[in-house]
């Protein structure tokens, strides 16, 4: 189902969550459940995110889980959020989802980040120099747009598939780097606020003025991933939302990341400097009632500019989750955005 023209896009984005001591499958299965059931409410995207080595988030093998999510669903585009360009050799990504777009066309989407999307140990593993700070980005991204676009006059090498496929290419960031480069390329731009949202504004105010129209895109489009969690009642929605709490106070612990189940309250389990550095990472999350959930919504977007609102819920049971989704599907028919550029 296409958004009427104004109406805010809502799409998802997906690390494949575990529980404690469960399969991969487990959680696979669970994302194809959940990329149908948000097919069928009208979202415009699933996207997969590049982690590595992270106990719990099992979305490592990216352009895989997105053939296999594509090949479950019909119409959603499905896509990274993102592929950490400066992993991979740029021919590689482009026969990756050159070889997905030939199976899926004109549902394949690639973001491209430039972290490492795992640790020191991770970035030696991924055969990375670690002299590599990410500022060769740019380059990078030159030379995977060569692959994905027409061929060029002397090209001695060509991705097959990948050649003249043209997927389309978003930025993501959660800095200003990302903001700046999107807006003179004239490329889509995502922010990550789900876990950095210290930046948001001025990226946001920064790719908007700074963007230069493109055979891509003719004004800017605005993306922001954001964490929420919509339910019956506000103190349901904080509950629930306290999986997420307690996924970030390991992560900062540097423990396993794996899905817990929800409790009545964090003060026992974190201390006051753990507390505000977790709620400084989860900042820009909005979690609620439908009442609640769209006003948060509105002010992202009028603060923002967003066209586009990257969902990101991770509760314990399924079934809370996709409650969550559809509640955030009917409220995004009744949030307008300023601009909308399909």
């Amino acid at each position: 189902m296409a958004k009427s023209e104004g109406e805010l896009a809502v799409s998802v984005l997906d690390l494949v969550a575990l529980h404690p001591n469960e399969a991969p499958g487990a959680g696979i299965a669970r994302s194809v459940d959940l990329a149908q059931h948000v097919e069928a409410w009208g979202y415009t995207r699933f996207w997969l995110a590049e982690h590595h080595s992270i106990a719990g988030i099992a979305s490592a093998a990216t352009a895989v889980l997105i053939g296999h999510v594509a090949d479950a669903t019909k119409t959603i585009r499905v896509g990274s959020g993102g592929v950490m360009l400066p992993n991979h050799a740029p021919l590689i990504v482009a026969e990756q989802f050159g070889t997905l777009e030939a199976m899926y066309p004109g549902r394949i989407d690639l973001g491209l980040g430039r972290a490492p999307g795992g640790d020191y140990q991770t970035m030696r593993a991924l055969r990375r120099s670690m002299a590599q700070s990410g500022d060769d980005f740019p380059e990078l991204l030159e030379e995977l747009r060569t692959y994905l676009g027409p061929d060029r006059p002397g090209q001695a090498v060509k991705a097959t598939p990948g050649q003249n496929t043209n997927v389309p290419i978003t930025l993501l960031g959660s800095s200003g780097f990302s903001a700046q480069l999107a807006a003179r390329l004239g490329l889509p731009f995502a922010f990550a606020a789900h876990f950095a949202p210290e930046s948001l504004y001025a990226a946001a105010e920064m790719y908007q003025r700074q963007f230069r129209p493109s055979e891509t895109l003719a004004r800017p489009y605005m993306m922001v991933g954001v964490q929420v969690v919509a339910a019956e009642t506000d103190a349901e929605a904080r509950k629930l939302f306290t999986t997420a709490q307690q996924r970030f106070l390991r992560l900062i612990r540097g423990q396993a990341v794996e899905l817990l189940p929800p409790v009545d309250s964090m003060d026992e389990l974190w201390n006051p400097a753990e507390r505000a550095a977790v709620q400084s990472k989860l900042g820009a999350a909005i979690v609620g009632s439908n009442v609640t959930v769209k006003a948060g919504l509105e002010r992202l977007v009028s603060a923002t500019g967003a066209s586009e609102v990257i969902v990101v819920t991770d509760t314990y049971r399924h079934e809370d989750r996709l409650e969550s989704y559809r509640r955030v599907a009917e409220i995004s028919k009744t949030v307008e955005t300023a601009v909308r550029v399909g």
